[in-house]
């Protein structure tokens, strides 16, 4: 039984591939931000998620568990990446280098270009102080708000505003959960 059928009209919606970058993530420290961070790219859309210049086994299992439960097999995961190669292949293909930064453009002037212009995007979202490379070497540098925030938030927003809410209807027909909608209660059913 398929907990939803119109799953692929929905993946067909999201008619481009994303990918998400991880800079500066600092094992101990950020774990569970970043764990973040993947949860929203696999949920809001996104086939991959790069974690650079370190391994960290606890987010793999972490992300791995979800998918097992809630389905999203096609949601990638590679740690240890290096982070300027994994740019250079993205650029080679076409794809567009999208940095999530409170010091780019505001994502109201840029969403609409990124949109139209871009098949398949690489979003970059840093932990601590992203090194000036990323900034020039990416297509945009985009700010959701001109205030600190969190790149959870920053991923999030980006990616509901490129894909105009569609994404929130997503659901996985290999998923062994499922939640049914309640306004009062928390409703989980397995799927037999």
């Amino acid at each position: 039984m398929s907990v939803c059928p119109e799953d692929r009209n929905i993946r067909q919606a999201l008619n481009r591939d994303v990918h998400v970058l991880r800079l500066g993530h600092r094992p101990g420290r950020d774990r569970r931000i970043t764990t973040h961070v993947a949860l929203v790219a696999r949920a809001f859309g996104a086939r991959t998620f790069f974690l650079a210049d370190v391994s960290d086994p606890t987010i793999t299992r972490s992300i791995s568990k979800v998918i097992s439960r809630w389905g999203g097999s096609y949601f990638q995961i590679h740690d240890n990446v290096d982070p300027l190669s994994v740019i250079r292949e993205f650029r080679g293909r076409g794809a567009c280098i999208v940095h999530l930064t409170m010091y780019g453009l505001p994502i109201t002037k840029v969403i609409d270009d990124i949109s139209s212009r871009c098949r398949e995007i690489l979003v970059i979202v840093g932990a601590e102080k992203v090194e000036r490379i990323f900034y020039e070497i990416s297509d945009y540098n985009v700010a959701i708000g001109a205030q600190p925030h969190s790149e959870v938030s920053a991923l999030a927003i980006f990616l509901d505003r490129l894909w105009k809410g569609i994404e929130l209807e997503l659901c996985f027909h290999d998923a062994k959960y499922y939640i049914i909608p309640s306004a009062k209660n928390k409703v989980v059913r397995k799927v037999e």
